[in-house]
Protein backbone atom coordinates (compact mmCIF):
# COMPACT_ATOMS: atom_id res chain seq x y z
CA UNK A 1 0.00 0.00 0.00
CA UNK A 2 1.57 3.39 -1.00
CA UNK A 3 1.55 5.84 1.81
CA UNK A 4 1.44 9.65 1.11
CA UNK A 5 4.94 10.56 0.44
CA UNK A 6 5.24 7.60 -2.39
CA UNK A 7 2.39 8.97 -4.34
CA UNK A 8 3.51 11.49 -7.28
CA UNK A 9 2.45 15.09 -6.77
CA UNK A 10 -0.81 16.26 -8.68
CA UNK A 11 1.85 18.46 -10.75
CA UNK A 12 3.74 15.23 -11.77
CA UNK A 13 0.88 13.16 -12.35
CA UNK A 14 -0.69 16.31 -14.72
CA UNK A 15 2.65 15.78 -16.27
CA UNK A 16 2.75 12.33 -17.31
CA UNK A 17 -0.83 12.95 -18.54
CA UNK A 18 0.25 15.80 -20.88
CA UNK A 19 3.33 14.19 -22.01
CA UNK A 20 1.52 11.00 -23.15
CA UNK A 21 -1.32 13.18 -25.03
CA UNK A 22 0.75 15.80 -26.54
CA UNK A 23 4.20 14.18 -27.35
CA UNK A 24 2.96 10.68 -27.64
CA UNK A 25 5.36 9.61 -23.92
CA UNK A 26 8.82 9.85 -23.86
CA UNK A 27 10.61 6.79 -24.71
CA UNK A 28 12.65 5.49 -21.43
CA UNK A 29 16.19 5.50 -20.50
CA UNK A 30 18.12 3.72 -21.79
CA UNK A 31 20.57 1.08 -20.16
CA UNK A 32 23.43 2.65 -20.79
CA UNK A 33 24.61 5.76 -22.57
CA UNK A 34 28.47 5.20 -24.13
CA UNK A 35 31.12 7.55 -26.04
CA UNK A 36 33.85 7.25 -28.34
CA UNK A 37 36.26 10.16 -28.75
CA UNK A 38 36.74 10.60 -32.25
CA UNK A 39 38.66 13.79 -32.32
CA UNK A 40 40.67 16.32 -29.71
CA UNK A 41 42.64 19.66 -30.57
CA UNK A 42 43.44 22.46 -29.65
CA UNK A 43 41.39 25.53 -31.56
CA UNK A 44 44.02 28.59 -31.31
CA UNK A 45 41.17 30.99 -32.99
CA UNK A 46 38.46 30.21 -29.86
CA UNK A 47 40.37 31.77 -27.24
CA UNK A 48 42.98 28.82 -27.50
CA UNK A 49 40.24 26.28 -26.56
CA UNK A 50 39.51 22.80 -27.60
CA UNK A 51 37.72 21.25 -30.04
CA UNK A 52 35.98 17.59 -29.37
CA UNK A 53 33.78 15.49 -31.17
CA UNK A 54 32.05 12.27 -29.94
CA UNK A 55 29.82 9.46 -31.04
CA UNK A 56 27.37 8.67 -28.56
CA UNK A 57 25.63 5.32 -28.26
CA UNK A 58 22.64 4.18 -26.19
CA UNK A 59 21.08 1.07 -25.82
CA UNK A 60 21.95 -3.00 -26.16
CA UNK A 61 23.79 -4.25 -29.13
CA UNK A 62 24.62 -1.27 -31.62
CA UNK A 63 21.91 0.73 -29.97
CA UNK A 64 20.92 4.16 -31.56
CA UNK A 65 24.17 6.46 -32.22
CA UNK A 66 24.66 10.52 -32.90
CA UNK A 67 27.33 12.69 -32.89
CA UNK A 68 27.99 15.39 -30.10
CA UNK A 69 30.75 18.12 -30.82
CA UNK A 70 32.24 20.55 -27.88
CA UNK A 71 34.10 23.52 -27.51
CA UNK A 72 35.96 23.93 -24.49
CA UNK A 73 37.41 26.76 -22.92
CA UNK A 74 41.06 26.83 -22.15
CA UNK A 75 42.31 25.87 -18.54
CA UNK A 76 41.41 23.43 -15.87
CA UNK A 77 37.47 23.76 -15.75
CA UNK A 78 35.22 22.56 -14.85
CA UNK A 79 32.97 24.80 -16.68
CA UNK A 80 29.28 25.42 -17.07
CA UNK A 81 27.70 24.04 -19.92
CA UNK A 82 25.73 25.04 -22.97
CA UNK A 83 23.97 22.35 -24.64
CA UNK A 84 21.69 22.96 -28.30
CA UNK A 85 20.12 20.63 -30.51
CA UNK A 86 20.19 22.85 -33.27
CA UNK A 87 23.31 22.41 -34.91
CA UNK A 88 20.98 21.18 -38.38
CA UNK A 89 20.27 24.79 -38.67
CA UNK A 90 24.13 26.42 -37.23
CA UNK A 91 21.93 28.23 -35.12
CA UNK A 92 25.08 28.30 -33.20
CA UNK A 93 27.55 30.14 -35.29
CA UNK A 94 31.43 31.49 -35.01
CA UNK A 95 29.89 34.50 -33.60
CA UNK A 96 27.56 32.70 -30.84
CA UNK A 97 30.50 30.17 -29.99
CA UNK A 98 33.23 33.14 -29.83
CA UNK A 99 30.80 34.63 -27.01
CA UNK A 100 30.51 31.21 -24.84
CA UNK A 101 34.46 30.37 -24.63
CA UNK A 102 35.24 33.90 -23.89
CA UNK A 103 32.29 33.71 -21.47
CA UNK A 104 34.10 30.34 -19.99
CA UNK A 105 31.09 28.04 -21.10
CA UNK A 106 31.39 25.19 -23.27
CA UNK A 107 29.17 24.91 -25.92
CA UNK A 108 27.84 21.46 -26.81
CA UNK A 109 25.98 20.45 -30.36
CA UNK A 110 24.23 17.80 -31.44
CA UNK A 111 22.37 17.43 -34.80
CA UNK A 112 18.71 16.36 -33.31
CA UNK A 113 17.61 14.99 -36.52
CA UNK A 114 19.59 12.09 -36.13
CA UNK A 115 17.17 10.99 -33.51
CA UNK A 116 14.14 11.80 -35.49
CA UNK A 117 14.20 13.11 -39.26
CA UNK A 118 12.44 16.41 -39.55
CA UNK A 119 11.03 16.12 -43.51
CA UNK A 120 8.56 14.89 -45.06
CA UNK A 121 6.33 14.08 -42.93
CA UNK A 122 9.12 12.27 -40.70
CA UNK A 123 10.32 8.64 -41.02
CA UNK A 124 10.08 5.87 -38.27
CA UNK A 125 12.30 3.50 -39.80
CA UNK A 126 15.42 5.29 -38.57
CA UNK A 127 16.98 7.24 -35.87
CA UNK A 128 15.72 6.50 -32.23
CA UNK A 129 12.40 4.64 -33.56
CA UNK A 130 14.12 1.34 -34.30
CA UNK A 131 15.20 1.52 -30.73
CA UNK A 132 11.91 1.00 -29.41
CA UNK A 133 9.35 -0.42 -31.35
CA UNK A 134 5.67 -0.23 -30.98
CA UNK A 135 6.58 3.29 -28.92
CA UNK A 136 3.91 6.39 -30.78
CA UNK A 137 5.96 8.58 -29.11
CA UNK A 138 6.63 11.72 -32.19
CA UNK A 139 9.78 13.91 -32.98
CA UNK A 140 9.57 15.75 -30.23
CA UNK A 141 9.90 13.40 -27.64
CA UNK A 142 12.83 12.05 -30.12
CA UNK A 143 14.47 15.14 -29.90
CA UNK A 144 14.13 15.49 -25.98
CA UNK A 145 15.65 12.11 -25.95
CA UNK A 146 18.60 12.78 -27.32
CA UNK A 147 18.60 16.12 -24.57
CA UNK A 148 18.75 13.59 -22.23
CA UNK A 149 21.35 11.23 -23.45
CA UNK A 150 23.63 14.30 -24.02
CA UNK A 151 23.10 15.14 -20.23
CA UNK A 152 24.44 11.66 -19.56
CA UNK A 153 27.02 12.17 -20.83
CA UNK A 154 27.95 15.65 -19.93
CA UNK A 155 27.47 15.05 -16.27
CA UNK A 156 30.22 12.07 -16.45
CA UNK A 157 32.76 14.65 -18.55
CA UNK A 158 35.58 15.78 -17.06
CA UNK A 159 35.40 19.27 -17.97
CA UNK A 160 31.87 20.03 -16.86
CA UNK A 161 30.03 21.15 -13.87
CA UNK A 162 26.82 18.76 -13.96
CA UNK A 163 25.27 21.49 -12.03
CA UNK A 164 25.15 23.97 -14.40
CA UNK A 165 23.92 22.35 -17.61
CA UNK A 166 22.24 24.89 -19.53
CA UNK A 167 19.87 23.40 -22.48
CA UNK A 168 18.56 26.15 -25.06
CA UNK A 169 16.81 25.57 -29.05
CA UNK A 170 14.93 27.35 -31.42
CA UNK A 171 11.35 27.56 -32.79
CA UNK A 172 10.76 23.32 -33.33
CA UNK A 173 13.84 22.87 -31.56
CA UNK A 174 12.50 25.20 -28.55
CA UNK A 175 9.84 22.87 -28.30
CA UNK A 176 12.06 19.78 -27.68
CA UNK A 177 13.81 21.77 -25.31
CA UNK A 178 10.28 23.00 -22.95
CA UNK A 179 9.85 19.44 -23.13
CA UNK A 180 13.56 18.20 -22.19
CA UNK A 181 14.00 20.07 -19.30
CA UNK A 182 10.09 19.78 -18.02
CA UNK A 183 10.99 15.38 -17.58
CA UNK A 184 14.92 15.97 -16.58
CA UNK A 185 16.05 17.47 -13.08
CA UNK A 186 19.57 17.45 -13.91
CA UNK A 187 18.99 20.14 -16.66
CA UNK A 188 19.71 23.17 -14.43
CA UNK A 189 18.66 26.21 -17.32
CA UNK A 190 16.16 25.50 -19.28
CA UNK A 191 15.76 28.47 -22.18
CA UNK A 192 13.50 28.13 -25.65
CA UNK A 193 13.23 30.43 -28.07
CA UNK A 194 10.49 31.35 -29.88
CA UNK A 195 8.71 28.16 -29.15
CA UNK A 196 5.21 29.04 -30.16
CA UNK A 197 2.81 26.16 -30.49
CA UNK A 198 3.57 23.20 -29.03
CA UNK A 199 6.13 24.81 -27.29
CA UNK A 200 6.58 28.05 -24.26
CA UNK A 201 3.06 29.59 -25.74
CA UNK A 202 -0.96 29.07 -24.62
CA UNK A 203 -2.40 26.63 -26.43
CA UNK A 204 -6.13 28.64 -25.10
CA UNK A 205 -5.22 31.90 -25.70
CA UNK A 206 -4.00 32.40 -29.35
CA UNK A 207 -2.71 36.01 -30.42
CA UNK A 208 -3.61 37.72 -33.54
CA UNK A 209 -1.58 35.38 -36.60
CA UNK A 210 -0.84 32.82 -34.15
CA UNK A 211 -0.40 29.00 -35.75
CA UNK A 212 -3.42 27.35 -34.76
CA UNK A 213 -2.73 23.79 -33.54
CA UNK A 214 -5.01 22.78 -36.48
CA UNK A 215 -1.98 23.90 -38.92
CA UNK A 216 0.57 21.89 -36.88
CA UNK A 217 -0.90 18.78 -36.67
CA UNK A 218 -2.03 19.27 -40.49
CA UNK A 219 1.54 20.04 -41.59
CA UNK A 220 3.78 18.68 -39.07
CA UNK A 221 2.06 15.31 -37.71
CA UNK A 222 5.27 13.81 -36.67
CA UNK A 223 5.80 16.11 -34.13
CA UNK A 224 2.99 15.04 -31.57
CA UNK A 225 1.61 11.74 -30.67
CA UNK A 226 -1.83 10.69 -31.94
CA UNK A 227 -3.34 11.83 -29.30
CA UNK A 228 -3.25 15.62 -30.50
CA UNK A 229 -5.35 14.61 -33.29
CA UNK A 230 -8.87 14.85 -31.99
CA UNK A 231 -8.16 18.21 -31.02
CA UNK A 232 -6.89 19.82 -34.33
CA UNK A 233 -10.40 21.41 -34.90
CA UNK A 234 -11.53 22.60 -31.41
CA UNK A 235 -8.43 23.22 -29.15
CA UNK A 236 -9.86 24.70 -26.79
CA UNK A 237 -11.36 21.57 -25.54
CA UNK A 238 -8.06 20.33 -24.82
CA UNK A 239 -8.00 19.89 -21.35
CA UNK A 240 -4.41 21.01 -20.60
CA UNK A 241 -1.98 23.87 -21.76
CA UNK A 242 1.78 24.78 -21.96
CA UNK A 243 1.80 26.49 -18.43
CA UNK A 244 1.84 23.21 -16.83
CA UNK A 245 4.60 21.93 -18.86
CA UNK A 246 6.53 25.28 -17.62
CA UNK A 247 5.98 24.82 -14.27
CA UNK A 248 7.29 21.54 -13.94
CA UNK A 249 10.64 22.83 -14.30
CA UNK A 250 10.41 24.91 -11.09
CA UNK A 251 12.14 25.79 -9.17
CA UNK A 252 15.45 25.01 -11.68
CA UNK A 253 15.91 27.96 -13.79
CA UNK A 254 13.97 28.95 -16.91
CA UNK A 255 13.82 31.96 -19.45
CA UNK A 256 11.83 31.89 -22.98
CA UNK A 257 13.20 34.51 -25.29
CA UNK A 258 10.31 35.54 -27.84
CA UNK A 259 10.09 38.57 -30.58
CA UNK A 260 7.26 40.89 -30.53
CA UNK A 261 6.73 40.58 -34.29
CA UNK A 262 6.86 36.48 -34.14
CA UNK A 263 3.25 36.63 -34.60
CA UNK A 264 3.08 33.24 -35.77
CA UNK A 265 4.94 31.90 -32.24
CA UNK A 266 2.34 33.61 -30.49
CA UNK A 267 3.94 36.14 -27.99
CA UNK A 268 0.98 36.58 -26.55
CA UNK A 269 0.08 33.32 -26.04
CA UNK A 270 3.93 32.64 -24.61
CA UNK A 271 3.44 35.88 -22.03
CA UNK A 272 -0.12 34.46 -21.13
CA UNK A 273 1.60 30.83 -20.19
CA UNK A 274 4.54 32.07 -17.97
CA UNK A 275 2.57 33.95 -16.34
CA UNK A 276 0.41 31.11 -15.30
CA UNK A 277 3.44 28.93 -14.56
CA UNK A 278 5.08 31.54 -12.52
CA UNK A 279 3.23 30.73 -9.61
CA UNK A 280 5.24 27.02 -9.56
CA UNK A 281 8.20 29.35 -8.53
CA UNK A 282 6.68 31.43 -6.37
CA UNK A 283 5.37 28.91 -4.50
CA UNK A 284 9.33 27.88 -3.85
CA UNK A 285 10.40 31.22 -3.02
CA UNK A 286 12.55 31.25 -6.55
CA UNK A 287 10.94 34.04 -8.28
CA UNK A 288 14.01 35.04 -9.65
CA UNK A 289 14.93 31.98 -11.39
CA UNK A 290 11.86 32.52 -13.70
CA UNK A 291 11.70 35.35 -16.65
CA UNK A 292 10.73 36.12 -20.27
CA UNK A 293 11.91 38.19 -22.38
CA UNK A 294 10.54 40.22 -25.31
CA UNK A 295 12.90 41.95 -28.04
CA UNK A 296 11.43 43.54 -31.18
CA UNK A 297 11.86 41.67 -34.71
CA UNK A 298 11.20 38.35 -36.54
CA UNK A 299 11.36 34.91 -36.15
CA UNK A 300 14.59 33.76 -35.56
CA UNK A 301 17.63 33.04 -32.98
CA UNK A 302 19.54 36.14 -32.97
CA UNK A 303 22.88 36.70 -31.60
CA UNK A 304 20.74 39.23 -29.20
CA UNK A 305 18.38 36.14 -28.07
CA UNK A 306 22.12 34.58 -27.72
CA UNK A 307 23.52 37.36 -25.51
CA UNK A 308 20.53 37.53 -22.93
CA UNK A 309 20.23 33.89 -22.56
CA UNK A 310 23.93 33.93 -21.66
CA UNK A 311 23.26 36.82 -19.68
CA UNK A 312 20.88 34.65 -17.36
CA UNK A 313 22.75 31.52 -17.35
CA UNK A 314 25.73 33.36 -15.79
CA UNK A 315 23.37 35.08 -13.23
CA UNK A 316 21.78 32.08 -12.50
CA UNK A 317 25.30 30.13 -11.77
CA UNK A 318 26.64 33.07 -9.67
CA UNK A 319 28.90 34.27 -12.59
CA UNK A 320 27.08 37.55 -12.94
CA UNK A 321 25.91 39.45 -9.67
CA UNK A 322 23.32 41.47 -11.06
CA UNK A 323 20.32 40.70 -13.24
CA UNK A 324 20.22 40.67 -16.40
CA UNK A 325 18.50 44.02 -17.93
CA UNK A 326 14.79 41.71 -19.23
CA UNK A 327 12.24 43.39 -21.03
CA UNK A 328 9.82 41.18 -19.50
CA UNK A 329 6.22 43.09 -20.04
CA UNK A 330 6.52 42.68 -23.84
CA UNK A 331 6.85 46.07 -24.66
CA UNK A 332 9.41 47.91 -26.60
CA UNK A 333 12.23 48.97 -24.95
Amino acid sequence: MSTRSDRPSPLKEELARIVEIEYGGLPPAPPNTRSQLLHDYEVPHFHGGRYQTHRLTSGQGDGMSFGLNLLIPPGAGPFPVVLCGDACWRNADDQVADECLRRGFILALFNRTELAVDADGGDRSSGLYPLYPGFEFGAISAWAWGYHRCVDFLCDHAAVRPDQIAIVGHSRGGKAVLLAGATDPRIALTSPNNSGTGGAASYHVVGEGAEPLEHLIRVFPHWLGPGMAGYANDQERLPFDQHTLIAAIAPRAYLSTEALGDLWANPSGARHAHQLARDAWCAHGAESRVAIHFREGKHGHEPCDWRMFLDFAEWQFGRLSHAPALNQAGRPG
